[in-house]
């Protein structure tokens, strides 16, 4: 397991806990900032929110570069001016 952190937190009467600071650092994540949480099986995942919802949309675009026949640069420019052309009409 890379990067492997083991600490524990205690949960409180409404069910609330403190994420200790190595798993905060770890994650990125500060005040304010929402994680999200897997259970699988006996575990839970626990990730920065944002990289989460960021990797939800990299698994759920996959394959679309092909499917539009985008296979350089040049062709996501092409694609950019033209719904650009488009949006201006």
């Amino acid at each position: 397991m890379d990067n492997l952190i083991v600490d524990t937190a205690k949960i409180m009467a409404k069910g609330q806990l403190t994420l200790p600071k190595d798993i905060r650092d770890a994650l990125g994540v500060g005040v304010g900032d929402r994680v999200t949480m897997i259970r699988q099986n006996d575990r839970v995942i626990l990730m920065n929110s944002a990289l989460y919802a960021m990797k939800m949309l990299q698994e759920s675009m996959h394959g679309e570069f092909e499917r539009a026949g985008i296979q350089n640069d040049d062709d996501v420019m092409d694609l950019v001016r033209n719904i650009r052309t488009e949006i201006e009409g």
